[in-house]
C-alpha cells in the first residue's frame, strides 16, 4: 500500500458528531497527519461559509488544504481562500427542475454564500437550518431566481415521497444534472459530470497526487463518488449500508465514537500515537 498523502473528509455523519463537534482524538489526528505531510480536503454538500469554521478548528487556514462545498460545485484553498473551480447549473435546467419539483409538491432551496434561499418553509428545511447554521429565506418569486443559475439545488421531502421524484427528474432532465441524495430527506441536484469523486480528483492533479495515494472517508450516497475514486476509500460504521457496500473498509467505530479517529492512526500515523479524549 502507497503511503498516503490526501486525506478527504465528509463533514456530517462523518467527522462531526452528533452534535455537530469535532472530538480532541480526531482533531489531533488529523493535524498530526497534516504536520506529517498529508493535504487534508473537507468535502461536504455544506456551502463554504458552513464548513469555515471546522476547517479552522482544524488548523486548515494556517496551511494548504482544499474545501470541496456543495458537493464538488467550489474547490477552494483553505489558507487562501483562492476558488481553484466552480460549476454552476444553468439557468435554463434549474427552472425545469423548480418547475417538476412543484408540480409533484416539493419546496426548493439554492444556497448563495451564507443564506439558505426557499421557494416555501417545511420541516425539512427547517432541520438542513439547523444543521449549517445558515440564515433562510423564503424568496416569493423562487422561480425567477432560480433562472439565474446555481451551484446547488436541493428539494427536500420525506424520503418515500422523494423515490418518484428522482425517477422524473432523471427522466426528463437525464445528462443535464448529477442527482443524488445526501441525507434521506435531501434530494440534490448538481451541474452535470460534478460531484466529491471529480472535486477530488482534481485537487489530485493540482498536487500530483494519485488515487493510491488518497484516502477518502465518508457515510452517505453523496460521498460514493469519492470513495469509489480513492485508492483506499472508507464508509463509517453509521453510514448507508450501499457506501458500506462500495467502501474498500468500514469503520469499527462511529462518528460519535471517533470511527475517523481510528482509520487516520491505522492507516496514517500507523503507530505513532494520538491524543484521546
Amino acid at each position: 500500500m502507497a503511503p498516503i498523502r490526501l486525506l478527504a473528509l465528509d463533514l456530517d455523519d462523518t467527522l462531526l458528531r452528533s452534535d455537530l463537534s469535532i472530538s480532541y482524538r480526531t482533531r489531533n489526528a488529523i493535524k498530526k497527519a497534516a504536520a506529517a505531510g498529508v493535504t487534508v480536503v473537507l468535502a461536504s454538500g455544506r456551502v463554504q461559509a458552513a464548513m469555515e469554521q471546522y476547517a479552522r478548528l482544524l488548523g486548515m487556514h494556517r496551511q494548504r488544504g482544499f474545501l470541496i462545498s456543495n458537493n464538488g460545485t467550489v474547490i477552494q484553498e483553505s489558507n487562501t481562500g483562492t476558488v481553484v473551480f466552480e460549476a454552476r447549473i444553468s439557468g435554463e435546467t434549474a427552472l425545469k427542475a423548480c418547475d417538476l419539483a412543484d408540480a409533484e409538491g416539493f419546496a426548493v432551496q439554492i444556497y448563495e454564500d451564507d443564506i439558505m434561499y426557499v421557494s416555501r418553509t417545511n420541516e425539512f428545511t427547517s432541520c438542513d437550518q439547523k444543521l449549517t447554521g445558515l440564515r433562510q429565506v423564503v424568496v416569493e418569486n423562487f422561480r425567477a431566481m432560480a433562472g439565474g443559475g446555481c451551484y446547488e439545488m436541493l428539494i427536500p421531502g420525506d424520503p418515500m415521497l422523494l423515490e418518484p421524484l428522482e425517477s422524473i427528474l432523471k427522466t426528463y432532465l437525464g445528462d443535464e444534472i448529477t442527482l443524488f441524495t445526501s441525507k434521506p430527506y435531501f434530494l440534490e441536484i448538481l451541474p452535470p459530470r460534478i460531484d466529491k469523486g471529480m472535486a477530488l480528483a482534481k485537487v489530485a492533479e493540482l498536487l500530483g497526487i494519485s488515487p493510491e495515494e488518497s484516502l477518502a472517508i465518508g457515510d452517505s450516497m453523496n460521498d460514493e463518488a469519492m470513495i469509489r475514486w480513492a485508492g483506499m476509500g472508507v464508509a463509517m460504521a453509521n453510514g448507508d449500508e450501499r457506501i458500506k457496500n462500495i467502501a474498500a473498509l468500514v469503520t469499527e467505530n462511529t462518528n460519535d465514537d471517533d470511527g475517523v479517529a481510528e482509520v487516520i492512526e491505522k492507516y496514517i500515523l500507523k503507530g505513532k500515537g494520538s491524543g484521546h479524549e
